[in-house]
């Protein structure tokens, strides 16, 4: 039985890139440096405990980088390999929300029970995915494999927030989709927040300047305050695509310097 109080090591692993973009990129509100270059990175997670490990979201595969524009740097069971969890062997996968940059490895989780949120499914697969802005960010065929998913009983659904593990909660967010979902994990140094897109940037949630990809603007801003209140200080909020994560926390050793870093330690 797990330990109630138990803590989890949690890790960020840069899975992809792409350096071509600027601050209109990534707002919402115009600040007046719109042309300045601001790259995003991407990124898997890992809680990894005494007894139970979980992975948060699967990144994309190379046809997703060369239809996007983006640089694969390395695909998910190789950026997770890294840190010591197999892909093929992991039992749990968290998925965020079902934009293909989330969801498009989720193959090299075979033996895998998939958490997600009910109306994340319902959005992807409903009248909302008509409309070319809503469904752009969207792969059918990652949708269609999850279906199979469900059919073969590995999706598990949750409406709002729950509990997984001791020391692992789900939270439902809204905002940049219907069924945008966080991860808090306990950690030694507190409860950090997984925010994934719920705040691409730092910037996102401290300017109050939202992503512009979103399903209901006010919902995104109004999870920030979310987000704080889940953390157990703004430190403990981790972004889903800001290349400071890499700068502000430790690599797990220095071969990992620049590629992966441990969240559950304090800032440097």
């Amino acid at each position: 039985m797990s330990d109630q109080n138990e803590t989890y090591e949690l890790y960020a692993v840069k899975y992809a890139t792409m350096q071509e973009r600027t601050r209109s990129d990534n707002f919402t509100s115009p600040d007046g440096h719109e042309n300045a270059a601001m790259p995003i990175d991407y990124f898997v997670w890992a809680a990894i405990g005494k007894d139970r490990s979980f992975v948060i979201d699967t990144g994309f595969g190379p046809k997703d980088a060369g239809r996007r524009g983006r640089t694969l740097l390395r695909t998910a069971n190789e950026a997770l390999a890294m840190i010591g969890i197999e892909a093929a062997r992991a039992p749990d996968v968290i998925v965020t929300h079902l934009h293909y940059d989330h969801i498009g490895g989720f193959e090299q989780f075979p033996a895998a029970r998939y958490h997600l949120q009910e109306r994340e499914m319902r959005f992807a697969t409903g009248p909302h995915m008509c409309t070319p802005a809503m469904g752009h960010p969207f792969e059918a065929d990652h949708i269609a494999g999850m279906i199979h998913k469900v059919f073969e009983g590995r999706v598990a659904f949750h409406d709002g927030d729950s509990e997984l593990a001791p020391g692992i909660t789900l939270h439902f967010i809204g905002g940049h989709t219907m069924g945008m979902q966080v991860v808090r994990v306990r950690t030694r140094r507190g409860w950090v927040v997984l925010a994934s897109d719920a705040s691409h940037f730092y910037e996102n949630m401290e300017a109050r300047s939202p992503f512009p990809i979103y399903y209901n603007i006010e919902d995104t801003i109004r999870g920030y305050e979310t987000l704080k209140g889940l953390a157990s200080s703004p430190r403990h909020i981790i972004p889903g695509h800001d290349p400071l994560v890499l700068a502000r926390y430790p690599a797990p050793n220095k071969a990992l310097e620049g590629i992966a870093a441990r969240l559950d330690v304090e800032a440097v």
